[in-house]
């Protein structure tokens, strides 16, 4: 077999292999990277990249190595969810480096961190002061983490009891020209009134959009394909007729959400009568 097709071969299982691991091992070796776990790394890529050109080295034993390798991280991380010593051991201590503006020269010489690194962390975030800073940990995975003083903290709405709408996330009514049924159903919005509100944004149909999205106070964002398209004529007659629909809509919403018989009686005859209005009118608003 020729040389560069066995290297191809070679480099592909060893690609397969950590792939494989990759997703085995989760989210957690890279969000959380501590030095285990970077020397890891940098073995089984090493493992990897001498199994794919080094013909010395049998694949069975390569393939060995990188499985092996592989499994002491998750035998690890399952040794030190059962017990927190052994975390300790492998993943080492959080440490102090900064409590109540004061810096801890001792955590900070344990760490072989330098006062110009620990003020480049500050200044990641935000922080330009000292004496802002009421505490910050130097965590095991190399991020600093700070709590500021009251103080200097920002004021939030909790703070001065002013009470707020609660949001929910936006919501994408349409991608890549496609419109999401189930999400514009469960928004109680029709495809009508989706279309009369993407022209009004300069859109001439569904299949110009790019991307459509909805926020949890109705607000709707729209990406065109083409940034300077613009529509010469706005389509009033669907707008009316889409904007009827949804207040009939609203009307059987509101007989639906209602306890009380006389109102629910109301929206009920009131959504029968538009709807009559609709069927009446809606062949000259086409």
């Amino acid at each position: 077999m020729p040389e560069y097709i066995l290297t191809i071969i070679r480099s592909l299982t060893a690609f397969g292999i950590l792939l494989i691991m990759a997703r085995i091992m989760g989210k957690k070796q890279v969000s959380q990277l501590t030095f285990f776990d970077y020397c890891v790394g940098i073995t089984i890529g090493s493992i990897a990249a001498s199994m794919a050109v080094d013909q010395g080295i049998k694949m069975s034993n390569g393939v060995i190595a990188l499985i092996l390798w592989g499994g002491i991280p998750l035998i690890l991380g399952y040794l030190g969810m059962k017990s927190k010593v052994f975390l300790t051991i492998t993943d080492g201590r959080a440490d102090v480096v900064i409590e109540k503006g004061k810096i801890m020269e001792k955590n900070l010489r344990k760490n072989h961190m330098a006062v110009e690194e620990l003020l480049l962390l500050l200044r990641e975030k935000d922080i330009f002061k000292l004496e802002d800073v009421e505490m910050a940990v130097f965590e095991t995975n190399g991020q600093l983490s700070v709590l500021k003083k009251t103080e200097v903290q920002p004021i939030t709405p909790q703070d001065v009891g002013l009470k707020l709408e609660q949001e929910h996330g936006p919501t994408i009514v349409i991608s890549d020209g496609q419109i999401m049924k189930n999400s514009l159903a469960k928004l109680g919005y029709s495809r009508e009134w989706l279309l009369g509100e993407v022209q009004k944004q300069g859109a001439l149909d569904i299949s110009d959009v790019f991307l459509a999205q909805v926020d949890s106070k109705g607000n709707l964002f729209v990406d065109l394909y083409v940034d300077n398209l613009k529509q010469e004529v706005e389509k009033q007659r669907p707008l009316i007729a889409s904007t009827l629909k949804k207040l009939q809509a609203d009307f059987e919403s509101f007989a639906l959400q209602t306890e009380n018989q006389s109102a629910k009686q109301m929206y009920t005859e009131q959504a029968k009568n538009l709807k009559g209005i609709i069927d009446n009118i809606n062949p000259y608003l086409k």
